[in-house]
């Protein structure tokens, strides 16, 4: 993703914000919707854009089919997806190669949170619940 659609991602997410503030309905994005309580798969990146634009906080979880720690992670990104007000996102990297090479994604399970529309923590490896509970509940204050 070059500088300039990032550039342009950033002040579309701002016009957003100023005008949800403002409160005039001037702002060309849907209001930020209630977060679905499973996970959301996504292919390619202008899908994950979207999904990371719609909701104030998303963990997106890099994983592969045959990754014996990305099935164990599993359930633990289901319960978090029921239970928290994050969105939470499943990226195949087999079939999204290009996207997880643009987020440096190196090795399966990598988790990316993003807050307000920038990634602001990666995780590498499994994690437990209370541990992504509160690294979710961190960003959503």
């Amino acid at each position: 993703m070059s500088d300039d659609e990032l550039n342009e991602i950033r002040q579309k997410k701002r016009d957003q914000l100023e005008s949800k503030i403002r409160g005039d309905g001037s702002g060309t994005a849907e209001e930020v919707a209630a977060t679905p309580a499973e996970p959301i798969y996504v292919n390619g990146a202008s899908e994950l854009n979207d999904t990371v634009s719609k909701y104030d906080v998303v963990l997106v979880d890099f994983y592969a089919d045959w990754c014996g720690p990305c099935k164990m992670l599993e359930p633990t990104v289901e319960k978090l997806a029921e239970n928290t007000d994050a969105a939470m996102v499943k990226v195949d990297v087999d079939k999204n190669q290009q996207l997880a090479a643009q987020y440096q994604v190196r090795g399966v399970p990598t988790m990316i949170l993003f807050a307000d529309g920038e990634p602001a923590e990666q995780i590498v490896g499994v994690r437990g619940y209370d541990d992504l509970e509160g690294l979710i509940d961190a960003h959503l204050a």
